[in-house]
């Protein structure tokens, strides 16, 4: 019996490293300098593996290797390059260049696939200068439409449409356009769970839903020393309230329920002044929208219960839970059992484009440990085996749907 492909180790981690070159900071938020030259540095490589290379109106990337049956729609593979501002060298990054070494190990060992295979990198996962996070795989899969996307500003006022034009990828595709059969994403975990249990492959079966806020908090202006205690209207007092009930709410409806306050701004933000107006973000999670629910109307109770200052809450995301496609769930599972590693069916904390694009393609995950399960920091940090054993269960994830080919429409 014939061995299984393997990846090439070391050419998928020298690949990493040298992309992280280009993210490191300050460049890697979406369509700065940093993520052009990410995304050319990219383009370059998918072209000298024999890839043709598309991008749509949001500056989706779609890398395609062709296959036997040009009537069957393309096996994707993919994530994001973008980053968060103290992001590492792993979230997202490792999910398009797993792609990339898959391909470049079908072209290594000549293996013709029944469907194409297709690359992916979507365009400003994280939101971290563009809110919402997913955006854009969000207009692909109908969840949002292309002028909201367009018209989302970053904290300078600079929008969507007009950044994407800046560095050049904006594309003539519509968003959505561009048909899947299926799509396969591999990421770190971004949690504990995994090291926590000796484990190599996490099979994500589910990604839980989040809500997003702004809040602002509305007071008065006051001399800190001429104003007596009891006359304040202190808006920064009470965004402590709030943010401490915040966590009590996530708290009271754990160990899945999660609520947390990234964000938070000041004014006038002067030493001697009772601060007049306090805005923060909140973001709450649960797998359960149901519970989510629960939490949304618990916190609009104890904002209600506020009554020196004005509170003005906008929801200004709501993404529900999704179950993953079970054929593609199967098709990895059977990858993480036959590669002898250790795994576990899991639930994604974390938000991830495969949770947008679930709701048009059949779509799975699979994830790989990152150390002490940090993410979103400088020090993420993912060890090259691990990254190894999760791509080469990707990959044979990836032939085995391959040849359970959907025709195009």
């Amino acid at each position: 019996m014939s061995q299984p492909l393997r990846i090439d180790r070391d050419r998928l981690w020298q690949s990493i490293m040298e992309m992280a070159q280009i993210d490191a900071l300050p460049g890697g938020l979406a369509l700065t300098a940093g993520d052009r030259r990410a995304r050319e540095l990219f383009r370059q490589w998918c072209q000298e593996a024999g890839c043709s290379v598309t991008f749509d109106r949001l500056g989706n990337m779609f890398a395609r290797r062709e296959g036997c049956d040009p009537t069957a729609l393309p096996i994707a593979i993919g994530s994001h390059l973008d980053t968060q501002p103290h992001g590492g060298k792993f979230d997202g990054v490792f999910g398009v260049l797993a792609g990339l070494e898959i391909v470049r190990t079908l072209n290594d060992h000549d293996v013709q696939t029944d469907t194409p295979i297709e690359i992916v990198n979507w365009t400003n996962e994280e939101g971290a200068r563009f809110a919402p996070a997913m955006l854009c795989s969000g207009v692909y899969a109908g969840l949002f439409d292309l002028d909201f996307a367009l018209s989302r500003q970053d904290a300078d006022g600079v929008c969507l449409g007009d950044a994407l034009k800046r560095i050049g990828f904006e594309g003539r595709q519509p968003c959505g356009a561009h048909k899947l059969g299926a799509f396969l994403e591999a990421h770190i975990e971004q949690g504990p769970v995994l090291e926590n249990h000796d484990e190599i492959i996490g099979v994500v079966t589910r990604g839980q839903g989040q809500r997003w806020y702004d809040v602002t908090v509305s007071g008065r202006d006051a001399h800190s020393g001429s104003t007596p205690m009891q006359g304040r209207s202190d808006a920064l007092v009470a965004a402590a309230r709030l943010i401490q009930e915040i966590q009590r709410i996530a708290l009271a409806h754990g160990p899945e329920g999660v609520g947390t306050v990234g964000e938070l701004h000041v004014t006038p933000n002067s030493r001697n002044t009772v601060p007049g107006e306090v805005r923060f973000t909140i973001d709450m999670r649960h797998p359960d929208d149901s519970v989510l629910q629960g939490m949304d109307r618990a916190l609009r109770h104890v904002i209600e219960c506020e009554h020196d200052v004005k509170v003005d809450l906008q929801m200004i995301w709501h993404n529900p839970p999704v179950a993953f496609d079970d054929r593609c769930i199967a098709a990895i599972e059977e990858a993480a059992k036959a590669s002898g590693k250790p795994w576990r069916r899991m639930v994604s904390g974390a938000g991830h484009d495969a949770c947008q694009i679930a709701r048009k393609v059949p779509t799975a995950m699979v994830f790989v440990p990152c150390r002490d399960g940090l993410s979103h920091n400088e020090a993420e940090w993912a060890e090259p085996d691990h990254l190894e054993a999760g791509c080469n269960v990707l990959l044979q994830a990836a032939l085995t749907l391959s040849n359970q080919s959907t025709p195009a429409p």
